[in-house]
């Protein structure tokens, strides 16, 4: 499990595909306690003048708790191989056991917060901004009806990427 840290900018992937159909897990907590969670809706830009992602927690989700509480969070990029790891972390909850254990992955500190040890990319991220999806600002109301039929809103993170971590597979200069 050795990563070096880059630049943000020196990573080369296509968040479409990583985020719509690779998929990423949003993992927080600490050396005591963690959780992850498989996300497939997100972006990667800037945001006030920062390198960032957002991400989208709906509120049932037991990593949500984590990431409120620290404030800092780590998002991973795992290879193909582990898509059945990522269905898992997409359904089951962690709250009576350990997810990361039970789907075959590591957690892997960095500056005490938990990433993925399978990964072959971790972003560090810092919370700047968060809110919870509002139905009245809905363009179409169907958007409603269509991926909130039981009125769990997400919430949408704004995060700062703190730090870049990557294996040697090609996705950095």
């Amino acid at each position: 499990m050795s990563f070096y840290e880059t630049d943000a900018g020196n990573i080369h992937l296509n968040p479409f595909n990583v985020i719509g159909k690779d998929w990423l897990l949003i993992t927080a907590g600490d050396e005591e306690k963690c959780n992850t969670m498989t996300a497939s809706w997100g972006a990667m830009g800037v945001m006030w003048g920062k390198n960032a992602v957002t991400v989208y927690i709906r509120p049932q989700r037991y990593t949500k708790e984590f990431v409120d509480r620290e404030g800092i969070f780590t998002i991973s990029v795992l290879p193909g191989e582990y898509r059945k790891a990522l269905n898992f972390c997409g359904t089951a909850t962690g709250r009576g056991m350990d997810k990361l254990k039970e789907a075959g992955l590591t957690p892997y500190f960095i500056d005490g917060t938990p990433g993925i040890g399978e990964a072959r990319l971790i972003f560090v991220c810092r919370t700047m901004y968060h809110d919870t999806i509002e139905p009245s600002r809905f363009d179409r109301p169907e958007n409603d009806e269509k991926w909130y039929p039981e009125k769990d809103y997400h919430t949408m993170y704004i995060a700062e990427i703190l730090k870049v971590l990557v294996k040697e597979d090609g996705v950095a200069d």
